[in-house]
């Protein structure tokens, strides 16, 4: 994934090409210019934006069980929002499969895979071995049944038959994390079927606005 680190080695290469410290990069570190709380901001916006959503339904994250994809910068903070919110998240992925954990994600699963991923580099099947979890290689978390989902990876992960799988397990909203995760037919999906539809150029906005402080 890309986080303050790789978008450092940006910043300061593009500074030595061009001998001026000022640069376009969002996501920088504190020493180049970034903002306080950036790495938060995606992910906590994502669940913010949802949340007003849910309450324009009289509606909350409490008692509400969550699907995120990824397991990078934007998915880890979407699963402590949400946590700290009253959900149960029971879902993180990569590239390579996902995680399901029926008993959903606590602090110390959170700060677990945050290690992995953020300082051993390691993969989510590592984390599912280390709290003998579920883990699926090759696979989205969309065919597991939940009320919420936040795709959090990459775009076009979400495609019509996830969505329809999705709609069939009785999902209520779902919310773009990522860049374009969700396909334009799966998106055409959710709103025939009613269920609540966050665009990404909204609902992940808070990085790039916070990154303008």
């Amino acid at each position: 994934g890309v986080g303050g680190r790789e978008v450092g080695y940006l910043a300061g290469y593009m500074k030595k090409l061009s001998n001026q410290a000022a640069c376009v990069f969002t996501g920088r570190g504190l020493s180049f210019g970034g903002s306080l709380i950036r790495p938060e901001a995606t992910g906590y916006g994502l669940v913010y934006f949802a949340q007003a959503m849910l309450a324009e339904k009289g509606q909350s994250f409490a008692g509400k069980t969550v699907s995120v994809s990824g397991s990078g910068n934007v998915a880890q903070y979407a699963i402590e929002k949400a946590l700290q919110l009253g959900a149960k998240v029971v879902t993180c992925s990569d590239s390579s499969g996902y995680v399901y954990d029926e008993a959903g994600f606590t602090t110390e699963k959170l700060a677990a895979l945050m290690e992995l991923k953020n300082e051993k580099r390691g993969r989510v099947e590592e984390y599912a071995k280390q709290f003998g979890l579920k883990y699926v290689a090759g696979k989205t978390p969309w065919e597991v049944k939940v009320d919420i989902a936040l795709p959090c990876a990459t775009q076009n992960e979400l495609n019509l038959a996830s969505a329809n799988t999705l709609i069939a397990n009785g999902v209520q909203l779902v919310a773009e994390g990522a860049n374009m995760p969700t396909t334009i037919e799966a998106t055409d999906a959710f709103l025939d079927a009613g269920v609540l539809f966050g665009p990404g150029k909204a609902a992940n906005a808070g990085g790039v606005a916070t990154s303008g402080l």
